[in-house]
Parts: structure tokens; C-alpha cells; sequence
């Protein structure tokens, strides 16, 4: 194992490095969604628009088409995906293509095609274009007989969800293929993604999306998991600067190929809560469990996530209360546009996430 202090005098060096060397072109699948717009314009503004190429099966919106390169690309047709990366000169893919946890529930099928093939395609891409290749996986591949708190990054792994399976064979693949053919394979297990920019994907933990919009909307909201079903969540700005962080770091400072990040962990009853101490003491909230309870259930608590902090500086900023501040304060302006003028939570009361672009 690397000793701790020559990790971080390798960052200090990569850092360096980057600031003088040619900047990476990037390619970005699944560009459109929750997590791939803002990761588009956190690239942008630190290598330059030109150098990092979105990509979806979507049209875009004029703004994203406007901002830099657009592509069509459907992870599951290698040669496509292959023409792109040789015309654009890329050096780097973040993937983001994925079909989450619930939709894979409902579309088994389809889950399976685009986790395990998509992410194959772009695995060989990464070995025969010699790569950077960083895709994410999520606390969904632990599964019912995982240790539930304080989760460690090595440990039973045997998921019961079509996503959280498919997220399992990403991760070992990768390991594999750095192992094997030295791919530049790089990973981190999300947990709940928290943002008030882009709609909820299809994921188990959207409740903590949805419940903001309904309760500046309606002031209540009726949740399909219970009320005590406690999660790991994280504020995008905080998984966006922790990707970036992985992305860039050398890869001498990595002691493993795929870390768990945790930032903070609620149930829906203590965002509930939180939300009546900021926003208004008559919110209500009522449950009513579906097949996403069944998912929850498998899911970790709590993660432990030291490699992560020691090996290239993951240090989450947003915590619970903060969360709440913030996605109140970008989400009434569109429900209560009279607001916008003196908003009633500020978030720049709240620390700096520290992300190039935001």
C-alpha cells in the first residue's frame, strides 16, 4: 500500500501537471441526465467547451446544444460509439448511461442491455483507445445480507435488483480489465443524488427529490417508502466534485479501482421534519410503501468511505440541513416567483462545495 503522504504529493504533482499539460478531450454518455448535464458543465468550464463532447439518445435543449459539442450516441452500438471517440481525438469517458434501480425493476430487459452491454462497449473502447474510463456505480450493489452501517468498501456483495446486479459486474469487469489489459478503469458508489436542476431518474431514492416540488407546491406529499427507511444521500454539488476528484486524480494515489462516498443519511420522516423546520410547520406527509420498499430495504444505511477522503480528498460539504436549505431556495422561485427577490433560505449561507463552474 502506498504510504498516505506520497498519495498526496502525487495529487499535488497531478495537479500541477494538468495546469501546464494539454488539456483532456472528453466524452460523456448519457449527457442529459440528472447527474451527466451538470458533470457536461463542471468539464466545460475547466478544460474549455470544445474539449468535452455530451452525448445522449435525446434532442437537446437549444442552451445545451449552444454550449458546446452535442452528439447522437447509443452505448449499445460499438461502432458508433467507436467513430466519436476517433473523431473527436477523446481521452477520457465518464459514463453515465445507465437504466437506475427502479426502471430496471420494471424493464428487466432492457436494465440488462444497457448496464451490461452499453457498459461493455465502453469498456472496449477504453482498452483498444488506451482510455480513461470513469463510470459510477452505486450503493444499489450491496444487497440484503451486506452489513447495513458503516458499509465497507470490500464486503458481501450480492444485490437482488436487476441494476444493483448489473452495477456488481461493472465494477468487477473494470477491476478485471485494469488488472488484465491495464485500462484506467475508475469508480465510486453513489448514494442518493439530491439536485433541484434536473428531473428524478427513475432511482429509488426520488423521494427526496419529489417531496421539495410537493411541498412548495401542495405542502404535502404522500412518500412510497416508510417513514423510517434511513438512506445515504448527497447534494450534487458535492457527487459532482467528488467525480471530478476521481477523475483527475493520478493513478498512483489509488489504492482500489472503486470507493464508497457518503455524505450524509435521512429517512423520510427526518427530511419531513427538516422540511417543517424550514419551510413550514403544517407540511404533511403520508406513506404509502411500494416495490421500491423492497429495494430500500437492501440498501446500506450508512457507508464508510475512508479510502476515499485519504486516497484523493473526497470531503463532502452539504449535510442534511443544508440540503434542504438549498433545494428550497432554487425550487421557490418556480412555485412562488414573488420569492425571488428575498428569498426566505439563503444558500450562501451555506460552505462552498468547491466545484470549477458552479
Amino acid at each position: 500500500m502506498i504510504p498516505l503522504q506520497f498519495r498526496a504529493l502525487a495529487r499535488v504533482s497531478f495537479a500541477r501537471r494538468l495546469s501546464t499539460s494539454v488539456r483532456p478531450r472528453v466524452l460523456v454518455t448519457g449527457s442529459l441526465g440528472q447527474l451527466g448535464s451538470t458533470m457536461v458543465n463542471t468539464l466545460r468550464a475547466k478544460f474549455g467547451q470544445e474539449n468535452v463532447v455530451a452525448s445522449d439518445i435525446k434532442k437537446p435543449t437549444l442552451e445545451q446544444r449552444s454550449t458546446g459539442p452535442y452528439v447522437y450516441a447509443d452505448v449499445l452500438n460499438y461502432r458508433a460509439l467507436e467513430q466519436i471517440v476517433v473523431d473527436y481525438g477523446i481521452d477520457w469517458v465518464v459514463h453515465f448511461s445507465a437504466i437506475l434501480s427502479a426502471a430496471g425493476e420494471r424493464n428487466p430487459s432492457l436494465g440488462l442491455n444497457v448496464n451490461i452491454n452499453g457498459f461493455q462497449n465502453v469498456l472496449e473502447l477504453a482498452k483498444n483507445h488506451k482510455l480513461r474510463l470513469l463510470s459510477p456505480s452505486t450503493m444499489g450493489a450491496f444487497g440484503p445480507t451486506t452489513p447495513k452501517d458503516e458499509t465497507p468498501d470490500l464486503t458481501i456483495m450480492r444485490p437482488n435488483t436487476i441494476y444493483g446486479i448489473s452495477k456488481v459486474h461493472m465494477e468487477l469487469l473494470g477491476e478485471y480489465y485494469c488488472e488484465k489489459f491495464g485500462v484506467d478503469f475508475r469508480s465510486l458508489r453513489y448514494p442518493g443524488i439530491i439536485s433541484a436542476d434536473s428531473p428524478p431518474g427513475g432511482g429509488t431514492t426520488d423521494y427526496a427529490v419529489d417531496i421539495f416540488h410537493a411541498a412548495l407546491k401542495s405542502n404535502r406529499y404522500t412518500c412510497f417508502l416508510n417513514a423510517d427507511t434511513r438512506l445515504p444521500m448527497a447534494y450534487i454539488d458535492d457527487c459532482i466534485t467528488g467525480t471530478m476528484q476521481l477523475l483527475e486524480a493520478p493513478a498512483e494515489a489509488l489504492t482500489q479501482r472503486t470507493y464508497n462516498v457518503h455524505a450524509c443519511a435521512f429517512s423520510p420522516a427526518e427530511l419531513a421534519q427538516e422540511i417543517c423546520d424550514q419551510h413550514s410547520n403544517d407540511f404533511a406527509i403520508d406513506y404509502e410503501p411500494d416495490f421500491r420498499q423492497d429495494i430500500a430495504d437492501t440498501w446500506p444505511r450508512t457507508m464508510a468511505d475512508l479510502a476515499a477522503r485519504n486516497d484523493w480528498g473526497w470531503n463532502p460539504v452539504f449535510g442534511t440541513s443544508d440540503i434542504v436549505r438549498t433545494m428550497l431556495d432554487k425550487l421557490e422561485p418556480v412555485y412562488k416567483p414573488s420569492s425571488v427577490a428575498q428569498p426566505t433560505h439563503r444558500a450562501s449561507e451555506l460552505p462552498s462545495a468547491a466545484v470549477v463552474g458552479h
